[in-house]
Formats: structure tokens, sequence, C-alpha cells
């Protein structure tokens, strides 16, 4: 028998976080790193189009965007 066997299947990094088994300070912990993450991400979107509207000035045109 392998000890790999024993150890459960890794979860996918995106995958949901099980609340039930968190405290209340764990959770307020969670939120905040959660909403450091999305403070992350909309810098990021942020600089792409200022990144983007920076080629648009300089080659005189526009770019297709993700946005539907």
């Amino acid at each position: 028998m392998d000890t790999d066997d024993l150890e459960p299947p890794p979860r996918p990094a995106n995958a949901p976080r099980d609340l039930s088994v968190l405290g209340i300070g764990e959770l307020e912990a969670y939120i905040l790193s959660l909403d450091a993450e999305i403070a992350r991400a909309r810098e990021a979107i942020a600089r792409k189009k200022a990144h983007q509207a920076a080629s648009a000035a300089f080659f005189g045109g526009s770019f297709p965007t993700d946005e539907k």
C-alpha cells in the first residue's frame, strides 16, 4: 500500500473553501484576503486599460476588448 493513496487529492486552486470549518476570525481574515485579491485584479485591469489607451493613441486606432 502506497502512502499517497491515504492522502486526499489536491484541491484545485480556484475551488471554493469549506467555510463551515472556519471560525469568525478566520472568516474575517479570509474576507480581507479576498478583498486584497480583488483590489489587485482591479489594479491589473486599470494598468491594462491604460496600456491599451496609450497604444490606441500612439497607433491612432482602437483595439478590441474582451468586454461583452
